[in-house]
């Protein structure tokens, strides 16, 4: 299998993430029931004049509505798990295809992304049932695969900073872990700070106290997942450039955006801010992520070959 050929797969990753935020939208703006029946049979007993019991059957029709978008909301999220699983696929065969993780250049970081987004994503809507989540979530995953398909996937050797994988795979691997808890917070605290204009409109919107337990377990998760990446970043900097931490502009950019975090939850913890509050420094935690993360074209320094 060729590169040309694995990029199939993003293509269709992409029209299915497309398709399950369309399905997504449907159904948390249906406010229709479908009206369904089922045909059950009543037993009536009665005594006749001789002191016998006779049981007499009866149909009965029993009315049940259920939401327009039940059955819909079954695909939205098939497609979710497919395009999950496409991802996959082709983060596989690419490292299959260059002998190597997928760490060495933008294309591929921003693959690994948009893995990390469905993977949070997919969990934490089986763990809360939070079906809205999807509508801020999976335009950040779908801008980012446009991105990815319009950047270079030529595959090309490591240079001499990356050759040393072990250290640097799972420096990424947690990256990609923590940017995809991340994009979750960012999807609740966003639906928090909109909850009083959109809930009216919608069907079914989760409750204010629910999405704001979301944002928090998502960056409880992404705060340990970002201070591992930095450790074994240092670990992987010491192997590559003989220094552990050098205030390189990607390290100073990762660095905040740890801070930022560990600012959250000591704010949400500490100083128990709940509400739009905490939100907003989740919505600010998420855009030092992005802001770490493009700043491979803009920042010079030793990560700028990304």
């Amino acid at each position: 299998m060729t590169i040309e050929n694995l990029l199939y797969f993003l293509v269709a990753a992409l029209v299915l993430s497309a398709i399950a935020l369309a399905i997504d939208v449907v159904v948390v703006t249906s406010k229709k029931s479908a009206v369904t029946k089922s045909t059950t049979k009543a037993v009536r007993r009665r005594v006749d004049s001789a002191g016998n019991v006779i049981e007499d059957e009866s149909p009965q029709v029993a009315v049940v509505e259920k939401p327009a978008g039940h059955s819909l909301s079954w695909y939205g999220t098939a497609f979710s798990v497919v395009a999950f699983l496409l991802v996959t696929a082709y983060l596989v065969g690419r490292t299959i295809l260059a002998g190597h993780g997928p760490f060495s250049n933008q294309h591929e970081f921003a693959v690994s992304f948009v893995w990390g987004i469905f993977a949070a994503l997919i969990f934490f809507r089986w763990r809360y049932r939070v079906r809205m989540l999807g509508l801020i979530v999976y335009p950040v995953a779908i801008a980012l695969l446009l991105y990815a398909l319009n950047l270079d996937t030529t595959i090309n050797g490591l240079v001499p900073a990356l050759q040393d994988s072990f250290y640097l795979t799972l420096h990424v691997s947690f990256a990609i872990l923590a940017y995809g808890t991340a994009c979750v917070s960012f999807g609740a605290a966003v639906l928090y700070l909109l909850h009083d204009a959109i809930a009216p409109k919608l069907r079914r919107m989760p409750s204010k106290d629910l999405l704001d337990e979301i944002g928090y377990k998502a960056a409880a998760l992404t705060f340990p997942l970002l201070t591992i990446m930095i450790l074994l970043g240092a670990i992987w900097a010491d192997t590559a450039w003989g220094r552990y931490w050098g205030w390189d502009p990607k390290e100073t950019a990762a660095f905040v955006t740890w801070l930022m975090y560990g600012a959250y939850l000591h704010a949400r913890v500490v100083r128990n801010w709940r509400g739009k509050k905490s939100s907003w420094l989740l919505v600010v935690g998420f855009a030092t992520v992005l802001f770490a993360y493009f700043g491979n074209h803009f920042f010079g320094g030793l990560h700028s070959y990304g």
